[in-house]
């Protein structure tokens, strides 16, 4: 681990730790929220080890406290979650060595560690930002889990503390810089539509799924915003995952 440090700039190091406390506080919420709710004191806790996906946490948590069944809160995080599956191949190159080690690096791929390791050039040093990225969010997360779980025993009302704010605002986070983008908003706002219109009709969970038609109206992509989206893919979601984003955001609100 110290061989891995010694690797990445200071300043890698730093924004790291600021990630880190960062999802300390949402990691908190969560399991606070959780507990609340009323779910079990394990959920959270065995959600945040075996999972590790904080946007398909709250999803999945929010659609069974709403009222959903189970199956629309799994299929509500997979959703959410197969953004995941482009950052894999795009990390491809730090997963390699034993199967065991390729299956922890997959449990600890995110949009953080996915992200650090994106940008850096040296392959030393992309290997370094994901694994030290994945393994202190991990910790990080299921200790403030833990820590929020218990809270929540004692605090009984979350909402008068504001936590209830801290999905949306996560996933409104992720949301907005795909914004830019006229394709993903046009799917945005149509699956934002949609998923409205169905609430009152439809299972809890149900409205985010039906929030894909959003993708028939965004079109084929324009050869400048190809050009762009290749320049930078770790500063912008597809339009199908800012789709379902949006509608996730109305539903944690709700």
């Amino acid at each position: 681990m110290r061989s891995l440090l010694r690797t990445l700039e200071h300043a890698t190091l730093r924004d790291i730790a600021l990630v880190c406390l960062a999802d300390a506080l949402v990691g908190a919420s969560f399991g606070a929220i959780s507990v609340s709710g009323g779910l079990p004191l394990w959920v959270p806790i065995a959600l945040s080890v075996l999972v590790f996906a904080g946007g398909s946490q709250f999803a999945a948590v929010g659609v069974v406290l709403s009222g959903g069944g189970a199956l629309a809160a799994v299929a509500t995080g997979l959703v959410l979650n197969a953004r995941l599956l482009p950052f894999g191949f795009a990390v491809a190159d730090v997963l390699q060595g034993p199967w065991w080690q390729r299956l922890l690096g997959a449990q600890l791929l995110t949009d953080e560690s996915a992200a650090f390791a994106i940008q850096q050039r040296d392959p030393r040093q992309r290997r370094a930002a994901f694994w030290i990225c994945g393994i202190a969010l991990f910790v990080v997360w299921n200790a403030a889990v833990v820590l929020g779980a218990l809270a929540g025993g004692l605090i009984g009302n979350t909402d008068a503390v504001g936590l209830d704010a801290a999905f949306p605002a996560v996933l409104l986070a992720l949301v907005l810089p795909s914004l830019a983008d006229r394709r993903t908003r046009t799917a945005a706002l149509v699956g934002a539509v949609a998923a409205v219109a169905v609430t009152p009709f439809v299972p809890a969970g149900l409205p985010v799924l039906l929030a894909l038609v959003g993708l028939l109206f965004a079109g084929r992509p324009e050869a400048g915003e190809s050009a762009g989206s290749a320049e930078s893919p770790e500063s912008a979601e597809p339009a199908e995952f800012a789709a379902v984003d949006v509608v996730a955001v109305k539903e944690g609100v709700r």
